[in-house]
């Protein structure tokens, strides 16, 4: 039997061989690090570094079949790329390592982590109105966790949530384009009305909030990508006053 050989695709040198992500991408993510303007910053994540996110992580979850049970992957898919926008300040093009290479790990561990911790909940998932399946743990957590929280408690509570309040209102005078603008009036409503929510899962409130902008998780991961920095800027500004 004769077997053919693969042609080798002989690459450019320093040529990531990716067509989403090439080496215009890992220059745009270093004249992101370099750039001082926000305005600029966010404009050049947007049009370079957010689609090459976005393609590596879909095809780490189609080729490696990441998921959760019972969630959309486009919100997996948005955690991802939001985590991936977290840690853009920590690769380096000094230490040797491609920025492909760098994000690619980097995303397909915060796939394994997430997917393998989704998958051990709803494995050990018993419902509470099955009390005599829970284990004496299990009971114990319940228990603890339907303590009414001290006066004093609620009221710090109460004043870290108006403090977030007047960010999120400063951030809303700050946004210019029509899809932040819509991000961060839904993002407001949920924290207007979060006494009245029944839920607390990080991923619900995102499908949330989603839905009440009518933006597509695309245009919603890069506004909440935006607004996100824009917090982090105000904050600290907020603790270098004090």
């Amino acid at each position: 039997m004769i077997v053919k050989k693969r042609r080798r695709i002989k690459r450019k040198p320093g040529q990531t061989g990716h067509m989403y992500f090439s080496d215009a991408t890992q220059e745009a993510i270093v004249q992101f690090q370099l750039e001082e303007n926000e305005k600029l910053r966010q404009e050049l994540y947007k049009k370079s570094i957010h689609p090459a996110f976005e393609a590596l992580v879909e095809n780490l979850i189609l080729v490696y079949g990441f998921g959760i049970p019972g969630e959309p992957i486009d919100s997996l898919k948005g955690d991802c790329i939001s985590f991936l926008y977290g840690s853009i300040f920590k690769w380096s093009p000094d230490k040797g390592t491609k920025a492909f290479s760098y994000f690619n790990v980097v995303a397909k561990n915060f796939l394994i982590a997430n997917t393998r911790k989704a998958v051990k909940l709803v494995r050990r998932y018993v419902s509470i109105e099955q009390p005599e399946l829970l284990t004496l743990e299990q009971s114990q957590e319940i228990e603890a966790y339907s303590v009414v929280p001290a006066p004093d408690d609620i009221l710090i509570e109460r004043n870290h949530r108006s403090e977030i309040m007047e960010f999120l209102t400063e951030i809303e005078d700050i946004v210019e384009t029509e899809h932040e603008q819509a991000c961060i009036k839904a993002i407001i409503s949920v924290f207007e009305r979060v006494d009245e929510l029944d839920f607390l899962n990080k991923r619900a409130v995102r499908v949330y909030i989603r839905d009440i902008s009518g933006l597509t998780s695309k245009k919603l991961s890069t506004a909440m990508s935006s607004i996100r920095a824009l917090y982090r800027e105000i904050s600290q500004c907020e603790r270098d006053l004090f």
